[in-house]
């Protein structure tokens, strides 16, 4: 299995090999200014798992107010299209902008999959889904250990 995609200009282009192993929907100020949306949705993979397959990302470095760590946002420094991001909490994962893939929808969001974080710093009328695990900041502290999710059984608008 190959999943393509890449930049509004064609510089970038990626693939992936796999399925994500998980997916994160994210409410946190930084999605929200980097999407120009009330969340992102990312797919994650292992960085093994990805190929830049033409071109460079830029790469700008932000230090995240939930974590404190550093999120690395490589982009098309022509277009200035996000692509990924890496992460200093976990340096072998990359989380890609599912619109930047030429099937943005090809991958499942499903409670086995899926979390839904910053539900504290959600837009006023988010619509989050049913059956998903959801955090008010990350689904772990820094230390990794897990935080307690609220799961709601229909769809619930913050």
């Amino acid at each position: 299995m190959n999943e393509l995609g890449g930049c509004l200009c064609g510089q970038i282009r990626f693939m992936v090999t796999v399925e994500p192993r998980n997916v994160t929907l994210c409410s946190c100020r930084f999605c929200q200014k980097a999407t120009d949306s009330n969340h992102m949705v990312e797919p994650v993979f292992y960085r093994r798992d990805s190929t830049i397959t033409k071109g460079t990302p830029k790469r700008y470095t932000h230090v995240s107010g939930g974590s404190g760590k550093e999120v690395h946002v490589h982009f098309c420094e022509n277009c200035g299209t996000n692509i990924y991001l890496g992460f200093q909490r976990w340096d072998d994962i990359i989380g890609i902008y599912s619109s930047t893939f030429d099937r943005p929808r090809w991958f499942d969001v499903r409670a086995e999959n899926a979390k839904f974080i910053f539900l504290n710093e959600a837009v006023h009328g988010t619509l989050i889904p049913a059956g998903l695990p959801t955090y008010r900041c990350h689904a772990t502290d820094n230390d990794r250990v897990a935080q307690k999710a609220t799961v709601y059984e229909r769809p619930h608008a913050i």
